[in-house]
């Protein structure tokens, strides 16, 4: 896995080994940075359910001020920060080992990007619900093409839907 393009490009990022982490394919990052662009400069970006951290880390390569990760499995907390010291990005992230939903009671940003496990269905509910009273202003979220996620959760509207073979990019604005 690598860094698709910014101040980092090319470089290697670090993965876990085995199946538990689905990353995000190159591929579908490229489409989801040529989207947000123009707003990702300057703005604080969070990445729910990181596992590796490549899409925080991709934001922070495309001048995101400060990217905040979230992820409940250890290891891949572990992967995050060493990927993060060796791009020397440490100052301008915050790590959360934990649930989304407790930790975004502490933590906001202008952009949102999450990706959680397909086969947990519920977290995406759980998720875009404490995003709508944490007031994000823009949601994105990662899902199997063959997932139905709901076209609002509270004031957060689906607006834009991208399929790139099994998998989909929601778009979610207040």
């Amino acid at each position: 896995m690598r860094v698709i393009g910014g101040e980092f490009r090319s470089r290697r990022l670090k993965s876990l080994p085995g199946l538990d982490t689905r990353p995000t394919p190159d591929r579908l990052r490229e489409t989801l940075f040529n989207v947000l662009a123009a707003r990702v400069a300057d703005a604080v970006f969070m990445d729910i359910y990181a596992g590796t951290g490549a899409v925080g880390i991709e934001a922070l390569s495309r001048g995101a001020r400060r990217c905040v990760f979230i992820e409940k499995d250890r290891r891949a907390v572990e992967v995050i920060r060493e990927n993060l010291a060796t791009l020397g990005l440490e100052s301008r992230a915050e790590v959360f080992t934990g649930k989304p939903a407790t930790v975004l009671e502490r933590a906001h940003a202008d952009l949102v990007f999450l990706d959680p496990p397909y086969e947990m269905s519920k977290e995406y509910e759980a998720t875009m619900s404490a995003l709508d009273r944490a007031e994000t202003p823009l949601a994105i979220v990662q899902h199997s093409s063959r997932a139905k996620l709901a076209d609002a959760y509270g004031g957060l509207s689906r607006y834009r839907m991208i399929k790139q073979g099994d998998n989909c990019l929601s778009f979610y604005a207040r």
